[in-house]
């Protein structure tokens, strides 16, 4: 027994003073713990300055019921749960007793409010007993941040939020999630928790022991009255026709500025959010609207010109061994080939570049990959879909491959990369990144700028320009587009249609699946704004052509866009001049420089200029004009000296 004590004692001794400090340092780790305080993300803004989305502050506030000494508990406990009952509604006595329960509990964490606004926090601050702070008070003040969107549901997708998977893992989509760990995030804080049971910590102190930085400003290329005319203007038509989804993209052509993105999915209780960014991520077989370039690499390669003539057939047309069919009953017949994308003949277009390109496949294909439309446009927001540009080679290569890609098949683009291309005949050939900032800022002081970047300078031939933007404006007046044609207002565009899900089945032929797009910019003699339509299996009960399903959305946003949202014009230069406007200007200043005192010819002067002059003159005379425009007659004659408080009388008409 005696050596068994001595081994403890021996051991004890060892602890306390050989391993003391490696046993205290554990124990201290257990119980006392550096906690990470999330710093405020950084606002995100819309070009005018309207907060689209921000960080907001939440508190719990908590007490440690056994801090406050007994004789200061005891004379403000009562004061206590007053204040508590005006905040809440509920009986001081119901607060006193739980609070009293808590301190014969030796409840070190009771809570007293929870997910407070910062105004509401200031004032439980001032109450009593927990004004005293942590050391006399016990209180206990823990902040979290919530992400709020002011303008709502609208956008979200886009300006981005928070999204925890299954596994409570939290990835950040749109604009907040590429933009976050660079500008938004900040610098967390530090503060130090101690361990009081039960999994819970309790803040040692009531202030940090490093302050957490607050992220940077993004202020976005956003308008949003743009915003909110396309994003009603495609809820509405979604709920009209029961689609599965759509998206709608407005554009600066000059700038490339992204002034409205709205993309919404049809949840299982038929109701519209935003679900999926599918503008930038969902690539796609364009359809129709793909014609556009397919038309207009055949006029830039000089193998076909707007008047050569196409054959469409009866609107049926073999292609190695594939009919391929013209949606209008009994074809077209021998048309122009400018006609065939006014009325968006699918046979007509792939006529025209399987016989000028069957030879020699890879001539179209390098046309396309000058354009850049065969790699993502590279834009700012994570998550941009891959474009699908078939090759001699790859699997979904064959004979039918032209024919099927010149109507918008066998291929795949994203409503933004269509969008981009169509932007750039309006922006006379300069093809520009879609961009969706303006700038970073800390306050007021600009940290990053983001410019225009120009992606191809020139896509194509003025000439071919300009008789691609003599067709689409005949779209929209006598082509396929003409239902949405206004004399009081011009738009140019394409519309598209296409099978999606197909197959050559007979459950696929009684569930036909289709895509309507639309694709342009407005107005159509001096383009401002570029816009893209894609709306995902309409209901073929309501209907599922282009220019009946999206082309309504188009126009509707287009002609809101130039009456509810106000335009500025910028002067380029004052320093105008006009040899006329100046000879007038100097015959003018001589006669009234020369006639002081003696009555001037004023007949044929037009009535305000003759006016003018008389009230200048030396003399203090009194004038009267009967009538308005150019003076006919004059009561004294010219060259007669006036007399003071003379009264002279002018006919004009």
């Amino acid at each position: 027994m005696f050596v068994f004590v001595l081994a403890v004692v021996f051991k004890l001794c060892t602890i306390q003073f050989v391993q003391g400090d490696k046993y205290r340092a554990m124990a201290q780790k257990r119980t006392i713990k550096e906690m990470e305080i999330p710093a405020n993300r950084g606002n995100v803004y819309s070009a005018d300055g309207s907060l689209l989305a921000t960080s907001i502050p939440k508190y719990d506030i908590r007490i440690d019921a056994i801090q406050p000494r007994d004789q200061f508990f005891q004379s403000n406990i009562k004061a206590l749960a007053d204040s508590l009952s005006n905040y809440t509604g509920k009986s001081s006595s119901f607060h006193e007793q739980t609070i009293r329960k808590a301190r014969k509990n030796k409840n070190r964490y009771f809570l007293l409010a929870r997910n407070i606004s910062y105004s509401d926090y200031i004032r439980l601050r001032s109450f009593p007993i927990i004004e005293k702070g942590a050391i006399k008070g016990g209180l206990i003040v823990e902040q979290t941040t919530k992400r709020e969107h002011p303008m709502g549901g609208i956008a979200e997708r886009s300006i981005g939020y928070e999204k925890i998977d299954e596994n409570e893992y939290a990835t950040r989509v749109g604009i907040d999630g590429a933009f976050g760990k660079k500008y938004l995030r900040g610098e967390s804080g530090r503060r130090l928790k101690q361990k009081i049971g039960n999994g819970k910590w309790k803040p040692i102190r009531d202030v940090n022991e490093v302050e957490p930085k607050d992220g940077l400003d993004i202020y976005t290329t956003i308008d949003v009255n743009i915003q909110d005319i396309a994003h009603h203007s495609l809820l509405g038509q979604l709920e009209k026709y029961e689609a599965e989804h759509g998206c709608v993209v407005v554009m600066d052509v000059k700038t490339g500025e992204i002034k409205a993105i709205s993309n919404l999915g049809r949840n299982t209780n038929g109701k519209y959010y935003e679900r999926l960014n599918y503008a930038v991520g969902e690539s796609h077989e364009p359809g129709s609207t793909f014609k556009v370039m397919a038309m207009m690499a055949a006029l830039e390669d000089k193998v076909i010109d707007t008047s050569s003539v196409i054959d469409t057939k009866n609107g049926r047309k073999m292609f190695y061994g594939r009919p391929i069919n013209d949606s209008h009953r009994g074809g077209y017949g021998k048309i122009s080939a400018a006609r065939t994308l006014e009325v968006s003949s699918n046979i007509g277009l792939a006529t025209i570049i399987d016989d000028n390109y069957s030879k020699n496949p890879e001539k179209f294909l390098k046309r396309l990959r000058q354009w850049k439309l065969d790699q993502p446009l590279g834009v700012s927001i994570i998550g941009e879909g891959k474009p699908v540009i078939p090759k001699p080679g790859d699997k979904i290569w064959s004979k039918n491959a032209l024919p099927s890609m010149a109507y918008g098949y066998n291929m795949q683009l994203t409503p933004l990369q269509t969008l981009a291309f169509y932007n750039a005949i309006a922006n006379d050939g300069e093809l520009i990144k879609p961009r969706f900032l303006k700038a970073v800022k800390k306050f007021d002081e600009n940290i990053e700028v983001f410019e225009k970047e120009v992606l191809v300078n020139k896509i194509c031939s003025d000439k071919t320009l300009s008789e691609m933007k003599a067709i689409l404006k005949n779209i929209v007046e006598r082509g396929t587009g003409e239902r949405l044609y206004s004399k009081t207002f011009s738009m140019a565009g394409k519309t598209g249609t296409a099978r999606t899900d197909y197959a050559n089945n007979e459950e696929w032929q009684k569930n036909k699946k289709y895509i309507s797009s639309f694709s342009g910019y407005f107005p159509a003699e001096n383009p401002k704004y570029s816009c893209i339509v894609v709306i995902h299996k309409p209901s073929l009960d309501v209907g599922y052509y282009g220019a009946d399903v999206s082309g309504p959305v188009f126009k509707r946003i287009a002609q809101k866009i130039f009456t509810d949202t106000p335009l500025i014009d910028e002067l380029e230069s004052l320093d105008y001049e006009n040899s006329l406007v100046e000879e007038d200007f100097e015959k003018f200043n001589t006669f009234s420089n020369t006639y002081k005192t003696i009555m001037p010819n004023l007949v044929g002067m037009p009535a305000m200029d003759a006016m003018a002059m008389l009230e200048n003159m030396e003399i203090d005379i009194k004038v009267k004009l009967n009538g308005s425009g150019v003076v006919k007659k004059q009561s004294v004659a010219k060259n007669i000296k006036l007399k003071s408080n003379q009264t002279i009388v002018l006919e004009a008409s």
